[in-house]
């Protein structure tokens, strides 16, 4: 009886990467958060072996900070190609690209508040506070205005992808704000006054254009710290 040949497997049809790893470490964090990127998952989309990710990247850290880097690259990339435009237009270009990086890839927002000092962050504190420079704001100030601009984005756009998460299955996002917002309207109206006045402002709101509502607000007590020299 002939010997049966074995099969060979399958070829990748590209060669892999440092790029390619990232892009599907993305596409795994995507899926399943942090908890989630082993090398081993990694390797089984790969279809590889652990071994020959280990050539291009040292462990999990690196590849975490790769892949936060180029998501950052990408919501930076309109704030980039705002030639021309004023600084309040530039810090919404970055501000709302960052959300939408925040609301599309939840884990970004802890990978950035993770590590405050790494290149991701930094570039976008850099530009928000060249933007901050632009507005003449004095140079005593400048710390604090881009640090301003920086916290609520991250803080807002983290809280934003928390809530999308929190909804319970099957329910939509309307439902969801309709069922908070009738729990606020329910609430002791001596001690909650303020909170059950807005019920309704919370219901129908655009989590976006409130969003950017916000950094309105930022800038026009920035540009007042201008006003005031």
């Amino acid at each position: 009886m002939a010997a049966t040949r074995r099969r060979r497997p399958e070829r990748r049809e590209e060669p892999l990467s440092r790029d390619r790893i990232v892009e599907e470490a993305i596409g795994l964090l995507d899926e399943s958060g942090e908890g989630g990127l082993t090398f081993r998952a990694l390797a089984g989309r790969l279809a590889t072996g652990p071994g020959a990710i280990y050539w291009h990247v040292t462990g999990k850290d690196e590849l975490l900070g790769a892949a936060t880097e180029s998501v950052v690259a990408g919501a930076m990339s309109p704030a980039a190609a705002t030639a021309g435009a004023t600084p309040q237009e530039a810090v919404r270009a970055l501000a709302v690209g960052v959300f939408d990086a925040i609301d599309a890839h939840p884990w970004i927002g802890t990978q950035l508040a993770r590590a405050p000092a790494q290149s991701p962050l930094l570039r976008i504190f850099e530009h928000l506070g060249r933007q901050v420079q632009a507005l003449g704001v004095p140079r005593a100030a400048h710390f604090t205005a881009a640090s301003a601009l920086l916290n609520y984005i991250l803080g807002v756009g983290g809280q934003n992808a928390a809530n999308a998460r929190d909804h319970r299955p099957g329910t939509t996002r309307a439902e969801f704000l309709g069922s908070v917002s009738a729990s606020w309207a329910n609430l002791d109206p001596d001690e909650y006054a303020f909170t059950r006045s807005v019920a309704d402002q919370l219901r129908d709101h655009d989590d976006r254009e409130e969003f950017l509502a916000g950094i309105d607000l930022i800038l026009a007590g920035i540009t007042g710290i201008t006003a005031r020299r």
